[in-house]
């Protein structure tokens, strides 16, 4: 079943089939899904059908790499698993100017064609394989 971030006060995230799961100032700490798998991270990273995220960002090992957002090299070095969560599922709950979209988020989201509103960009289990990958970076 897939879970969306809504748009709610800071200390309370609802995920689908749970109560109220709880919120770090920046990090989400219950996983949207059982386990995250590295190897399919990757591929949510630099793939069209993931989240792309190489058009903006470059790491370590990726040949084609965008420079709109920082580089990811060491990343998670710099940030646990609760933070790379929130910046991956709703990076406007950390810094609320940021280009980068919310990739789980479905609600709030006011220039989303038709056919994908209501619909998070990436599944809770794109968002924790990528959490996965990113995790690796150090």
């Amino acid at each position: 079943m897939a879970s969306s971030l809504k748009a709610t006060p800071w200390l309370a995230l609802l995920v689908a089939g749970c109560a109220a799961a709880p919120v770090a100032p920046d990090g989400i700490d219950v996983p949207f899904a059982a386990t995250g798998d590295a190897a399919r991270g990757r591929e949510v990273f630099v793939t069209r059908e993931g989240g792309h995220c190489v058009l903006c960002h470059a790491v370590p090992g990726v040949e084609v790499a965008g420079n709109v957002g920082p580089r990811l090299a060491g990343v998670g070095a710099r940030f646990s698993r609760a933070q790379i969560r929130m910046r991956v599922a709703d990076i406007t709950r950390v810094s609320p100017d940021a280009a980068m979209p919310a990739f789980h988020r479905s609600e709030g989201l006011t220039r989303v064609a038709p056919e994908y509103r209501g619909k998070p960009a990436l599944s809770g289990q794109q968002v924790e394989d990528l959490v996965a990958w990113l995790s690796t970076l150090k």
